[in-house]
């Protein structure tokens, strides 16, 4: 067993995909950055972090950082591997500001971590992964989806960095990764990525899809400004988003929720969200107090 560092996205995807799939929706994010790095679509303040623990042709676990953000690891159960991967991130230059995994993988890592380094793992987030492959119809909203234009880019940036704090979704600043964010979706192929508006006399509501996986892809952000919630935009565009999605081709819609958002996990799953299993986000921080 031994850990394996990948130069590109594309070497991960060829060596981990076909253990990835395995749990494609408990995995969809780490396939959609991969996806995503290798189609310019996802940032990276410098070169990502990819590597995987193998055993000959076998793939144990995998994980993957895109500085300054999280590192992100595949859905693993091992305390041996992750524990590997750990001293293995932990030889190169950049921090590690946290991690996002599937809750125990989460939590086996965040024990692994803090007793190899004596930081402390603080839970900053919960979330909840769902996936969809029939939408139930939205019904009783006024207004109708559009594709979002090059001329909306300064509404889709302010609502993207808006959405970014309110979800605590990125370190560092919010307007700059919103500005990449949508940049890169307005310029991604149909098949990578995209954003989408409500319109009801004018723009009320934003949702956007990135991270293609082999069969789905996931759906985010969403964001309705505070004065117009509680009307449904948000719903019927996200419905009529995923309906468009599967309507190309996919075969099944992914997102994250906040589980400190009830509403929010309310709606998608009256649309025909399903639950697949819940995902933390640890920052680590300061000595451990053990």
């Amino acid at each position: 067993m031994k850990v394996q560092r990948y130069g590109d996205a594309e070497d991960v995807l060829r060596a981990c995909t076909p253990s990835l799939l395995a749990m494609e929706a408990e995995n969809n994010l780490f396939l959609g950055l991969l996806a995503g790095l290798v189609a310019g679509t996802t940032a990276s303040n410098g070169p990502p972090y990819l590597a995987a623990v193998v055993e000959g042709d076998k793939v144990l676990g995998a994980a993957l950082m895109t500085p300054p953000h999280n590192l992100v690891l595949a859905r693993c159960r091992s305390a041996e591997v992750l524990s590997l991967l750990a001293r293995d991130v932990r030889t190169g230059s950049r921090p590690v500001p946290g991690v996002l995994a599937e809750k125990a993988t989460a939590e086996l890592f965040c024990a692994v971590w803090e007793e190899q380094t004596g930081e402390r793992a603080e839970l900053t987030k919960a979330e909840r992964i769902y996936e969809l492959s029939e939408v139930l119809p939205v019904h009783g909203v006024s207004g109708a989806i559009r594709p979002a234009r090059a001329d909306d880019r300064d509404l889709l940036v302010a609502w993207t960095a808006a959405f970014m704090e309110e979800a605590g979704a990125t370190q560092g600043d919010f307007r700059e990764a919103a500005e990449w964010s949508v940049r890169g979706r307005l310029a991604a192929r149909p098949n990578e990525g995209g954003l989408f508006l409500w319109d009801d006399g004018g723009a009320v509501a934003l949702a956007g899809y990135s991270g293609p996986t082999p069969t789905g892809i996931r759906v985010g952000p969403v964001y309705t400004p505070p004065p117009l919630r509680g009307r449904g935009y948000a719903s019927a565009l996200v419905a009529a988003l995923s309906q468009a999605l599967l309507a190309g081709g996919r075969q099944r819609c992914f997102l994250f929720t906040d589980l400190a958002n009830p509403t929010s996990n309310k709606i998608y799953q009256q649309i025909g969200y399903v639950s697949v299993c819940d995902a933390d986000q640890y920052a680590f921080a300061g000595p451990s107090a053990r």
